[in-house]
């Protein structure tokens, strides 16, 4: 489980998140949407420990990210936007040094799995020079399920994936969220948040302004009632949303 208590983060006298309080259950994908600016990335960013809050709690599994942030560390997975490769390490090399770092006892079945099931299978010797965009948002996700995490933090999962890929990397995505992982899906993709989420947090200039399914949302703000959720959005973070 993920749960964010009173999230606040200042960067001088600049408010980037103020006052996020929300859950994600095992099996749950959570689609955190906003427009550019609204704090989703910073969020993400606390969520896996690489930001320090100004203030609240985040646990991930029950464990503080304050106070036990190594432990918390292990539990979860982040994939930002861009995918933070190793220049001089193949695909192979990739997944077993994330083994090695995670501990990962059984990785040796695990790592011929995730190379299928992510069509990486034909280029375990190639670097990451020698990998298409899609190609390397892939490699990144297969480290990041190779230790198979109790929270999966995804920023923009699908870019630069063709269309056969989109279809592969949704299931992939559902799969961890059946097999009991909480899910946060950070995307500008309406249509991919609507299919796979389960719940939605819309935050704008980093407050939120709805959280739970479509159906809660819309019981109570009943003038959404038939919209699309790019209705929904743009109502919700527009500039009269406030």
């Amino acid at each position: 489980m993920i749960e964010v208590d009173s999230y606040t983060k200042h960067y001088g006298d600049f408010v980037a998140v103020q006052g996020l309080s929300f859950t994600v259950a095992p099996g749950d994908v959570l689609g955190l949407v906003g427009p550019n600016g609204a704090g989703k990335t910073t969020t993400l960013r606390a969520l896996a420990g690489i930001l320090q809050p100004t203030s609240g709690h985040i646990r991930i599994a029950g464990l503080d990210m304050k106070t036990e942030p190594v432990a918390a560390k292990q539990r979860l997975a982040f994939v930002p936007d861009e995918p933070q490769l190793f220049d001089y390490l193949t695909v192979e090399e990739h997944l077993r040094f994330c083994a090695r770092l995670y501990g990962v006892a059984d990785a040796e079945p695990r790592i011929p799995a995730l190379l299928g099931e992510l069509e990486l299978d034909g280029k375990r010797g190639a670097l990451p020079t020698e990998l298409s965009r899609g190609m390397r948002q892939k490699l990144a996700i297969a480290c990041g399920l190779l230790h198979q995490p109790a929270a999966l933090l995804l920023d923009e999962p699908l870019t630069g994936l063709d269309p056969v890929g989109i279809r592969r990397m949704k299931e992939t995505i559902t799969a961890r969220a059946r097999d009991g992982a909480a899910v946060i899906l950070s995307s500008h993709l309406l249509h991919l948040v609507e299919e796979l989420c389960t719940r939605l947090l819309v935050i704008r200039r980093g407050r939120m302004m709805a959280f739970g399914t479509i159906a809660e949302i819309v019981a109570e703000r009943p003038e959404l009632t038939g919209r699309s959720l790019e209705e929904m959005f743009l109502a919700l973070t527009g500039d009269d949303a406030a």
